[in-house]
C-alpha cells in the first residue's frame, strides 16, 4: 500500500470506514514500523482497526487482552512445567543426569509462546493488538517498552530471541488511567472519536447490507441524538449496528410508529439500569421525533 488513500481503500474493502486522520496514522505506523496508540471512548472501533488491518494485509492477528495483574509470564512466555517434569522423569529412568537433562528441558520445545513472543517469531509480520493497555499495571509497561524498543526478548535459559519479522503494533486505551510518558513517546498517536453523521451512516450501510436508506438515516439520527443525553455508558458503533439489526429483525421501519417496540429494542443501546430508567418511552419518542 503505497499511500494512505490506498490503505483507506483497503480498509473500506473490509467494511471499515476510516477517517483521513486515522488512515494517515496507520500508514505512518506501517511505513516507520512504529507502534500506534489509539485512544478514545469504548465502542468507537479501536479494536476493530487491528482486525481489519490484519485482514487487509492478509496476515495473522495476535491479540493481547490487558487486565489488572497481567504479568510477563502471561504476556511473553512461560515454561511448560508439566512436560518438563515428564521429561525429567523419562531422563531419570534412562539414566540421564545433569546438564544434558537441563539443556533438553530448557529448549524451545518446552517454551510456551504467549502473544508478545509469538508476535516476533512469525514468518510473516503479524498485526499485534495490545488491547486496553490502560487496564494493565504500570509495571507491565516496563516489560512492554523493552520489547517495543528492540523487538527482542531475553529468556534467561535460552538467551536473546530477536524478531524474525517486525509486527505492526496497535495499542488501544479507553483512558481509564494515564499512560506513562515513556510509552507515549515510543508510539505514534491517534484519537478515535465517535463518528460524525455521514461517517456513521456509511458504516451502517457497509455493515448492514440491504438496509433501506431512510431507515438507516433515522437510526443514525436517533443514536447520535441519544449520545447527547446524560448517560453512564454512551452507545458506540457496535451498539448502533445491534440496534439496526434489532429493528430490521422486528420489521420496524418507523421509529415513531410503535413506542413499545422501540423501547424494547433499546436493550441494544442502553447497558445500565440507570440509563434504561433515564430513557423512558416518552424520552425515546422525543428522540425518535427529532430523528424522523
Amino acid at each position: 500500500m503505497t499511500s494512505w488513500t490506498d490503505l483507506q481503500s483497503a480498509l473500506a474493502a473490509e467494511n471499515y470506514v476510516a477517517s483521513d486522520d486515522l488512515a494517515v496514522s496507520l500508514h505512518l505506523a506501517l511505513s516507520l514500523q512504529r507502534p500506534l496508540l489509539l485512544e478514545g471512548a469504548a465502542g468507537v472501533g479501536k479494536t476493530e482497526v487491528a482486525r481489519v488491518l490484519a485482514a487487509a494485509q492478509n496476515t495473522k492477528l495476535i491479540r493481547l487482552q490487558c487486565y489488572e495483574g497481567l504479568d510477563a509470564a502471561q504476556a511473553i512466555y512461560e515454561w511448560n512445567y508439566q512436560r518438563q517434569l515428564l521429561a525429567i522423569r523419562a531422563s531419570s529412568e534412562a539414566g540421564e543426569t545433569g546438564k544434558q537433562v537441563e539443556d533438553r528441558i530448557f529448549s524451545r520445545e518446552y517454551l510456551l509462546e504467549r502473544p508478545l513472543l509469538a508476535a516476533i517469531t512469525q514468518a510473516q509480520a503479524p498485526v499485534l493488538l495490545i488491547d486496553e493497555i490502560d487496564r494493565a499495571d504500570e509495571e507491565f509497561e516496563a516489560f512492554l517498552l523493552e520489547i517495543l524498543a528492540d523487538y527482542q526478548i531475553t529468556v534467561p535459559e535460552l538467551g536473546t530471541i530477536t524478531a524474525t519479522t517486525v509486527p505492526t503494533v496497535i495499542l488501544t486505551s479507553n483512558g481509564t488511567r494515564d499512560l506513562s510518558d515513556a510509552l507515549r513517546r515510543r508510539c505514534l498517536f491517534a484519537y478515535v472519536d465517535y463518528p460524525d453523521r455521514e461517517t456513521e451512516l456509511a458504516i451502517l450501510q457497509a455493515r448492514c447490507a440491504g438496509i433501506e436508506t431512510r431507515l438507516a438515516e433515522k437510526i443514525i439520527g436517533f443514536v447520535q441524538t441519544l449520545r447527547k443525553e446524560d448517560l453512564e455508558k454512551v452507545p458506540g458503533i457496535a451498539e448502533t449496528l445491534d440496534f439496526a439489526a434489532a429493528l430490521m429483525g422486528l420489521g420496524i421501519a418507523d421509529l415513531t410508529a410503535d413506542p413499545a417496540a422501540l423501547q424494547a429494542t433499546l436493550t441494544t443501546l442502553l447497558k445500565t439500569q440507570s440509563d434504561r430508567a433515564h430513557i423512558t418511552t416518552e424520552v425515546a419518542q422525543r428522540i425518535a421525533g427529532k430523528a424522523a
